[in-house]
């Protein structure tokens, strides 16, 4: 079956402006879960950063304790590279919120 049959609901051999309106609201929904699972997978990395963030010291201390002296030196030598990249991540997500959210209420207040 194509993709025409499939939008041709009562089978006519058109598409009327129903079955178009339906084909509309099916792409809308469609990018709004899209939209939405975008979102919730941003959140979930910024959160995870966050808390690689927190772990990262006890790992060292760990290593440190487990008296894995070469591991701790190389997790301890790498910190500060980790820290910014993480940094980095967070920071664009956080941005990327406060610019949409911003661009959302000025678009709000033009159509008023």
């Amino acid at each position: 079956m194509t993709e025409f049959e499939k939008a041709d609901v009562d089978g006519n051999g058109t598409i009327d402006q129903a079955e178009w309106d339906k084909l509309a609201f099916e792409d809308r929904r469609l990018k709004l879960q899209d939209d939405d699972a975008q979102r919730d997978a941003q959140r979930k990395m910024a959160w995870f950063a966050l808390f690689g963030m927190l772990l990262y010291p006890f790992a060292i201390m760990i290593c440190n304790l487990a008296g894995l002296d070469e591991a701790m030196k190389s997790l301890a030598s790498i910190a500060g590279v980790y820290f910014v990249s993480v940094a980095a991540i967070v920071a664009a997500f956080y941005g990327k919120e406060a610019y949409t959210k911003g661009k959302a209420s000025s678009n709000d207040e033009f159509s008023r």
